[in-house]
């Protein structure tokens, strides 16, 4: 696995996650649990995914993230905290990303948003960030 693509894809990984001692990529799993059924499956996700996809031009990671996340809250997908700590790995801050969170209510619904907000609550505690914005405080 070390064709140009997979490498720009894991370069670019690297840029999104915290490696540790498992795993280079850290919380992002890329398909190595399924190598007994899908042997060519993280090939495909690096070389795609990040090699083409999040190594293209345009926007930066935070932009790159906060898109992906909103994907996955509009699909019910179980990524979503897994991109919840890469976004906090880019530095997005636990306000932006909740921000984000309920401004999608209108276009995917009270119940997506819900259920994402109940994954980015779990990803803050286990992350020990939180919010600092508070819409209803007093502000006079």
């Amino acid at each position: 696995m070390s064709s140009e693509r997979f490498q720009k894809g894991m370069d670019k990984l690297k840029e999104l996650t915290i490696a540790d001692p498992n795993s280079p990529t850290g919380h992002m799993e890329i398909g190595e649990s399924f190598k007994d059924i899908a042997p060519d499956l993280t090939r495909l996700v690096v070389e795609f995914a990040f090699g083409d996809i999040y190594a293209r031009p345009g926007l930066d990671n935070k932009q790159k993230v906060l898109a992906t996340i909103s994907a996955l809250v509009a699909q019910g997908t179980p990524q979503i905290g897994m991109h919840v700590v890469t976004g906090l790995n880019v530095g997005l801050s636990a306000d932006e990303i909740a921000a984000c969170l309920v401004h999608l209510i209108p276009y995917v619904g009270f119940p997506r948003v819900l259920t994402a907000m109940q994954v980015a609550q779990e990803v803050f505690a286990e992350q020990g960030v939180a919010i600092t914005f508070n819409p209803d405080a007093d502000e006079s």
